[in-house]
């Protein structure tokens, strides 16, 4: 069975749950994904050093999963992923697009191809209101002037920051030590393309909630649902929150004060929903973080790794589900411990939850899950996952040779190089840590993934990973 016509039928599995009377129950999206914040950030998550009481708030009347995995431990990619439900290498996104230099010299794409399989745009097409407000970094950055707008990929609205183009809001980071507000834009303010408005650092998610509360208010009056994408680039550094956040100034410190803000900045918009009946009965409020985080600043819980690392700790992320009118009262305040799956599988979840199929011709690498994701079912993606490196992170944070590729299948994790040399088992289920490699005493195991893992990523077309670590050994 085709996507589309698996999609269907799921649809139709979901009108019947529902009990759907003469229309069709289309729920309000909106998908928050923080950029660069661990997994054990959240305090809802473990974290005792810094409060998300608006993000707890929606997980006490949701619930939170535990095992759910962005496609990369680095930007872009992950953002290609989480908007198309394909892995990014098969739209040549490895890594976070830099300037044109340096995106060829990796192999890589100078923007996301505006044919991807848009989860906005589906869902436009199928009669939603879709926004995008917060960074894109899907091309438009740095010197690359001439990428296609936001717009171009099904959304309505967009506003953004120096990682895209259209109507953009740049920071002014303020350390308060008595010098001038400094600009950080990596040349945004040249490239034109949209209006742009200056603020703050520490007020730039608040101008984002801001607009996306209008778009929403918006598509209420005209009697649309709404799709959003509500992307924060906190709490990315630089860290520069308010002067009264600031702590000891040291980066732990500053990170927690810019996670707090952020927090706060986005309970304006959840509060607005929560305090509407209408929308608190038939919205979706998805909630996590893009990779994992940088070394010294947020918090990878129990997993080994940080950001750009295909170890736990850079690929898997924290996810609150709020939607009282979707989720039944009995799963108010659950974790879901058991349930494998990750962001390509929410392209075609949503999708099914939508009523909204797919082009006939578009196949996703994910997996419609809307009974998992709506806490009707402990069941995970029935496929394995497959991880590649971004090709110029096969040495970061003190490590000189990280895995190239890594694959998930049920409880059992292997990480390998390119060619399936130095190979890493690891047993999820008792070992979340990654302390213990077990490839020696699991062979046959061993074999099994390595061959798929090659297989996928030989199957994916190339970046420049493999000349670019020769070149480093040369060098040395």
């Amino acid at each position: 069975m085709n996507h589309a016509l698996a999609l269907l039928a799921v649809f139709s599995l979901l009108t019947a749950t529902h009990s759907f009377a003469a229309e069709v129950r289309r729920p309000n999206i909106v998908l928050v994904f923080i950029d660069d914040m661990g997994w054990g950030d959240f305090s809802c998550f473990g974290n005792t050093e810094a409060k998300t009481e608006n993000i707890d708030r929606l997980a006490v009347e949701g619930f939170r999963f535990e095992q759910f995995y962005v496609s990369s431990p680095i930007c872009s990619p992950s953002r290609t992923a989480i908007s198309t439900g394909q892995y990014p290498q098969r739209w040549r996104i490895t890594s976070f697009l830099n300037n044109r230099a340096s995106n060829e010299q990796r192999g890589m794409a100078q923007w996301l191809d505006p044919q991807a399989p848009m989860l906005a745009r589906m869902l436009h097409n199928a009669g939603y209101a879709t926004g995008h407000f917060g960074k894109w970094h899907l091309g438009g950055q740095r010197d690359v002037g001439e990428a296609p707008l936001i717009t171009e990929y099904g959304f309505d609205a967009s506003l953004t920051n120096f990682e895209g183009l259209g109507p953009r809001v740049l920071p002014l980071c303020d350390a308060y030590d008595g010098k001038p507000p400094r600009r950080h834009a990596l040349g945004s303010e040249r490239l034109g393309r949209g209006p742009i408005t200056w603020e703050d650092r520490s007020q730039v998610t608040a101008a984002f909630t801001a607009a996306a509360l209008k778009f929403i208010q918006e598509a209420e009056a005209d009697g649309k649902p709404f799709y959003v994408n509500l992307w924060p680039d906190d709490v990315h550094s630089p860290f520069f929150p308010p002067k009264e956040r600031r702590g000891d100034g040291d980066k732990r410190s500053l990170y927690l004060g810019v996670l707090e803000t952020m927090d706060e900045q986005l309970g304006v918009l959840f509060d607005y929903i929560r305090g509407s009946e209408k929308l608190r009965d038939n919205t979706l409020i998805l909630v996590c973080s893009d990779n994992g985080p940088e070394a010294g600043a947020g918090s990878a819980g129990p997993f080994r790794g940080h950001k750009t690392m295909l170890y736990e700790g850079g690929i898997r992320s924290p996810l609150v589900v709020w939607g009282p009118g979707w989720i039944g009262a009995a799963q108010a305040g659950a974790v879901n411990r058991e349930s494998f799956f990750a962001a390509i599988d929410l392209p075609p979840t949503l999708l099914a939850i939508a009523g909204a199929a797919p082009p006939e011709d578009v196949e996703f690498d994910g997996e419609s899950l809307p009974d998992v994701l709506l806490g009707q079912s402990r069941d995970s993606r029935s496929q394995p996952l497959f991880f590649r490196r971004p090709p110029d992170r096969d040495a970061f944070y003190g490590e000189g040779d990280l895995p190239d590729l890594a694959v998930r299948d049920g409880r059992w994790k292997l990480l390998c190089e390119y060619d399936g040399t130095d190979r890493q088992l690891y047993d999820l289920a008792s070992d979340r840590g990654e302390t213990t490699n077990l490839a020696a005493a699991r062979p046959q195991l061993v074999e099994r993934l390595t061959a798929k893992v090659v297989g996928w990523h030989q199957s994916m077309p190339p970046d420049a990973g493999p000349e670019m670590r020769r070149r480093s050994e040369k060098s040395k």
